[in-house]
């Protein structure tokens, strides 16, 4: 299978055009037209990973850290990220990031966090904003369903775990052929009146070109009449993030422990005791200082993140217990995720799970 079909595939689970404006995702370095002998699944592709990968004979390696953040101005191996991307290139293996894209994945990193707590009822804790658009399609109203079927093969109409949602309300539309045109009906200089629906649908912004584009393909009208307008509605099913309740509610200490268990923790950095119960908890993967006014406003009794400073630990405000649990530590669940992901999707060909450490954080306990 060539690289470019991998990803594709990939990006119909994970789509990384989700991913942050200030991320660099996707095919960092490779050849779409290559073919893939496998895969290797990681948390950051340093160079002893790519040596992993050579090894067990993956030409792949998606990671979710990207190695390539900033520009590169040379090559010479002078530093670990020059160093692991001239191995990967001197070796014809690919690398491929996704970071943020599974950030925002309503299913993606903070969706992990969340079920190793055993949380229930998980929303999104800062629902992507500007991200939501509305498009409107008039359409004669025996090509209305075709029309439809072709937009949400596209990817319009999803709405959570819902999709090919659509309002139709059907009117009379006139237009009046001028010369040079060729209508799909009526005559030249001559208005008509049709039998028209108009359809609207949600989409989120990134698919528009492709759903544009499916539409005026179904479409007959050799001139469409469509709008799209950017909606206000924040989409509550994508963003960084998650919040959710645990089963029954806990003493501090006692929630701290769980955490330390189900993350495998020796120490945890946390805000003062309140003396408070914890049932509602507030998760936010790698540096998460930005969602802790986030995790307050949705009532949340304890936040767990990575990489916060001093001063952050002050926001609690003696309502929230805040816990910095680390930045790896936060994410330590995104291999196995994807390595479950991708093995559901491509039964062709290994995928593989790296064994090498990458964290460069170590303790003294």
């Amino acid at each position: 299978m060539k690289l470019k079909t991998v990803i594709a595939k990939i990006e119909e689970e994970i789509s990384i055009r989700q991913a942050e404006d200030f991320d660099n995702v996707g095919l960092l370095c490779g050849v779409y037209d290559r073919d893939v002998s496998g895969i290797l699944v990681c948390h950051d592709a340093l160079e002893n990973v790519v040596d992993e990968a050579i090894e067990r004979n993956c030409n792949l390696i998606v990671c979710f850290h990207p190695i390539i953040f900033s520009g590169l101005k040379s090559l010479t191996g002078k530093n670990y990220v020059e160093r692991a991307v001239l191995k990967a290139i001197e070796n014809k293996v690919a690398i491929y990031a996704i970071h943020t894209a599974f950030d925002n994945d309503f299913f993606g990193v903070n969706h992990g966090i969340c079920s190793q707590l055993g949380l229930k009822n998980m929303k999104i804790l800062q629902p992507k904003e500007n991200n939501l658009k509305q498009l409107t399609v008039f359409v004669p109203k025996d090509y209305s369903e075709k029309v439809k079927e072709a937009m949400f093969s596209a990817g319009a109409g999803n709405i959570g775990f819902y999709d090919e949602c659509s309002f139709t309300v059907n009117g009379n539309g006139t237009f009046r052929p001028a010369e040079g045109s060729n209508p799909f009906s009526g005559q030249q200089g001559i208005r008509e009146n049709a039998d028209e629906d108009m359809i609207s649908v949600i989409f989120e912004g990134f698919k528009q070109g492709q759903i544009v584009g499916a539409m005026k393909t179904a479409h007959p009208y050799e001139e469409v009449a469509y709008q799209i307008y950017n909606l206000d509605n924040k989409n509550h099913h994508a963003g960084l993030g998650m919040y959710g309740d645990l089963e029954e509610e806990m003493d501090e200490k006692d929630f701290l422990g769980l955490v330390k268990e189900k993350f495998g923790l020796e120490v945890i950095k946390h805000s003062s005791f309140n003396n408070k119960k914890i049932k509602r908890v507030g998760v936010l993967g790698g540096s998460g200082a930005s969602g802790i006014r986030s995790a307050a406003a949705r009532k949340c009794d304890a936040y767990l993140t990575g990489d916060l400073k001093y001063h952050d630990y002050f926001l609690a405000e003696s309502k929230m217990l805040i816990c910095d649990i680390g930045h790896y530590e936060s994410e330590q669940f995104v291999s196995q995720q994807l390595f479950e992901i991708l093995s559901q999707k491509f039964s062709t060909f290994a995928i593989s799970k790296s064994i090498e450490k990458t964290n460069p954080v170590n303790y003294f306990i």
